[in-house]
């Protein structure tokens, strides 16, 4: 077991010896990028600087307005129009059948008429 242990360690040195370039490997900054960009601001590339900003906010802001109109409109509305139609069919048509057809339904004991139904529900199965 020793033996397993000791080959798969010399395997685990050999692969990180072979020093493969890995996905998380960040390369280091170029000395000449760094030394392109300017010392010190300037006055106009601070107003270029907060017009730019004002300008990505802005557009981050409308996208964000997008995303809202979006889900307004594709999710939120669609379900609850869809309660609320059921809700309105519902109750148009018990006002049309109590209209169509006038009679009383008076439930004495509420547990039995749910159990039965319950009992009913599961037959039909």
């Amino acid at each position: 077991m020793s033996d397993d242990l000791a080959a798969s360690g010399s395997f685990m040195e050999h692969s990180t010896a072979t020093s493969q370039p890995s996905v998380i490997d960040v390369p280091a900054p170029d000395e000449d990028e760094m030394d392109s960009l300017p010392s010190s601001p300037t006055d106009d590339s601070l107003s270029m600087s907060d017009d730019e900003d004002w300008q990505r906010a802005d557009r981050e802001w409308k996208e964000s307005l997008q995303q809202l109109e979006l889900l307004l409109s594709m999710v939120i509305i669609p379900y609850l129009g869809k309660y609320f139609g059921r809700k309105f069919a519902y109750w148009g048509w018990k006002r049309y059948m109590e209209w169509q057809y006038p009679v009383e339904i008076v439930f004495t004991n509420k547990s039995q008429f749910k159990a039965v139904g319950a009992v009913e529900a599961a037959a039909s199965l």
